[in-house]
Order: structure tokens, then sequence, then C-alpha cells
């Protein structure tokens, strides 16, 4: 049996963190607080120093070593977050520290975590291979291991984010915040379970890498075969002994979003809230607009990080919008004939929809003889405006194709 944190602990953990972390703001969603009808906030982790919640139990976990121990070093697995939180915080506290991540990380993630001091390898495909460096590393060398979420310190350290939920937001109903291996929500389930014992704590999973279903059902941690989301910050696979038994006591629900609910969130946090967050750190907004979670405000969604690579930025904003029924990717087949592409076009403009870009094709085994096939990028206002664009062409007799995803 597991023996759970407590209040004491988490408390214990924010003044060992005095001021080395920032009290990050709770703002108010005007587009959630419309949906849902009743107040609903963001916690914005996405603004803490190195641009996540990491920094609270990495830096609990490594001030708590002896002078030895760090004299040793740290050692660490991550995909990004992690990595820096534990790169700043061995480096505020004097401690060599050496990161392994995944082959393929993030570009932007890769370089901040160099640039707080960590020496940097790459292993494996996952967080989880990653992780498997790293064990092997510390045995080898005697550096401490920072587990990413499996440790007391870290859990205690996570914590500290409820505590200041609970006073910029005394009288919350619910918290909702994504879950990877667990360390965030199993820390704010202690304190606000602690505190407030009828506030609802609720979990959010990528469906492409959704490990505490299954191991919640069973009874026990249950390993995922693979992993598939671009939420890379809560790409876990296994969920930690220690977190398992805190979410499976403590938490009131774990639920799952799809990719095209994290690139919704994202587009509304970014238009609406002027917000950049990665999408890990979406989940818990995306959970509340594909109506995932019902719950009754108020209610505070943790936007976990904001540590996003822009070209990604730049995929998940035309994925939100289309998506969101705002960009559309179709085919228009017609005659091979002088002046048929810029009477397409003058009419798309007559629908007041805007063209992107337009591959024009003649070469295609597929056509027929005298016919070209045009493929093109638009921009609509809605799916309204979509389906009236659609209706449109196809009644001039166009034939409107879409790619199969």
């Amino acid at each position: 049996m597991t023996e759970l944190l407590t209040l004491d602990d988490v408390q214990a953990a924010r003044e060992l963190l005095g001021d080395v972390v920032r009290v990050t703001p709770l703002e108010p969603s005007r587009p959630l607080s419309a949906a849902l009808d009743g107040p609903v906030w963001l916690k914005c982790e996405n603004l803490q120093r190195a641009g996540s919640y990491k920094v609270r139990g990495a830096y609990v976990r490594i001030a708590r070593l002896s002078e030895e121990e760090r004299a040793r070093g740290v050692v660490a697995a991550s995909a990004g977050n992690h990595a820096q939180g534990v790169a700043l915080a061995a480096g505020l506290l004097g401690a060599k520290s050496t990161v392994f991540m995944p082959v393929g990380a993030p570009i932007p993630k890769v370089a901040a975590t160099k640039g707080y001091g960590a020496h940097i390898e790459f292993a494996g495909s996952t967080v989880d291979d990653a992780l498997v460096a790293a064990r092997e590393f510390a045995e080898r060398t005697g550096a401490v291991l920072i587990h990413p979420f499996d440790h007391v310190d870290v859990i205690a350290g996570q914590g500290t984010v409820a505590l200041e939920i609970l006073e910029q937001c005394p009288d919350v109903g619910t918290i909702v915040t994504g879950l990877g291996g667990g360390g965030l929500l199993s820390g704010i389930a202690v304190a606000a379970k602690a505190l407030r014992p009828d506030l609802r704590v609720i979990g959010v999973q990528a469906a492409g890498a959704a490990a505490y279903p299954p191991s919640l059902e069973a009874g026990v941690p249950v390993r995922l075969p693979h992993l598939s989301t671009i939420a890379d910050g809560i790409a876990v696979g296994c969920p930690g002994d220690i977190t398992f038994a805190h979410v499976s006591k403590l938490v009131d629900d774990v639920v799952t979003v799809t990719e095209e609910d994290i690139s919704r969130a994202l587009l509304m946090l970014l238009e609406r809230g002027k917000q950049v967050v990665e999408p890990a750190g979406a989940v818990g907004v995306a959970a509340l607009m594909s109506g995932a979670v019902k719950a009754e405000p108020p209610i505070v969604a943790v936007l976990s990080g904001g540590n996003i690579d822009p070209l990604l930025l730049l995929r998940l904003i035309e994925h939100g919008l289309a998506a969101a029924g705002r960009f559309l990717r179709f085919t228009v087949r017609c005659g091979d004939q002088p002046g048929e592409l810029a009477t397409l076009l003058t009419q798309i403009a007559e629908q007041r929809a805007n063209v992107v870009d337009v591959l024009h094709t003649r070469h295609n085994p597929r056509l027929r003889l005298g016919e070209v096939e045009i493929a093109m990028s638009v921009e609509t206002r809605g799916p309204e405006h979509s389906d009236k664009l659609i209706g449109a062409l196809r009644a001039r007799g166009y034939t409107v194709r879409f790619p199969v995803t």
C-alpha cells in the first residue's frame, strides 16, 4: 500500500519554493464562461518560469538532496518541460544536470534545456525510452534520478498549484488539468481534497496516450503498447506506482480528448485568450469545449505549459481551423479550357471565401482527356459558410472532392 501525501507535505514544499517560482495568474475565459453558463478560469502555468509547472516539483526534489548527492549531479528524462524544470532547478542549486530526451523532441525545448545549463542525450522515441536510459546512466555514474512524476517530493511541489488556485478562486467547484504520468494531478488532488473535500478534481488525457482509463479499470498500472498524440508533454505509456495510488484514491474522474479537440482548444486560447499554450497544456480546455467534462462552475482549467515549437504551432493552427470548419482542402475537376481556373476563382470570391493556395494538375491518369484537377486550400468564416461555398460550386456543376484522412 502506498502512503498518500498530506496537505502538510504540499505546504512544506511551498515554503521550500519561496520566491523561486512565480504565483501565476488566474485569468477569466469569456468564451468558456459563456458556453458553460458560469465562471471558468485559466490557471496560467504556461507563464511559469521555464514555461511550465515542472520547475515546482523539480526544485523541491533537488533541494532536498544532500550536498553529497547534489555533488554527484542529477539526471532526468523528459520530452521537454521536465527537462527545462530540472535544468533550471539544478542550476539554481549548483548541481550538474544531464537530461535524456526522446529523439525528435521539439527543438525549442531542447534548445531551452541546453540554455539552462543541462547536458542533453537522446534516447528512444518516447519518454519511457528516455527514462530507461536515464536510469542506466544513474546506475553507471551515481547521478541522482529526478523522476518526472513518480516521487513524493515532485508530487508535493506540483501540488502548490492547487494552493494558489484555492487562494485565487476560493469558491472553485472543479479543477481540470492534463494527465500524463500523474504528478500534477496527484499533487493538486492532495491539496484540493484536504482543503475542500467537496471540490471535484478531473484529469484529462489525450485519447492516443490514455494509460489511466485501462489502469484504473484493472486496479493496477497498465502499460500501453504504443502512443500517438500531438500532446508530447503527457505522452506517458504507463502510470507510476505512487501517482497511480493518488489518482485512483483522490481524483473524481479521468476523461480523454481527441487531437481535433486539442487543436480547437489551442486555436481558441490563441485567438480569444491571447495565450500561447502547448498541446498538453490545453487538454483541460479541450475537455471543457468538447463536453468530455460535465462540471458545475466555477471551474479552473490548468494551462500546464506553453513550450510549443513554432512550426508545430503553425500546423496546429491550420488543423484547428479545419476542425472548426474555417479551413477547407478540396479538389475540383473541370474542363481544360482557357479561363476555367479564373472562372472557378471568381465563383469562390463571390462566396466571400479566401483562397490560400492552388495546385493545377493536368497529368494524372485518373483524369479524363480534356479534364484538369485543381487542388486548393480555402479560408471560410465557419461550417455554415463552408457548406454554402461547396453547395454553390456543386450547383455550378463542379465535382468537389475532399482528401481522405
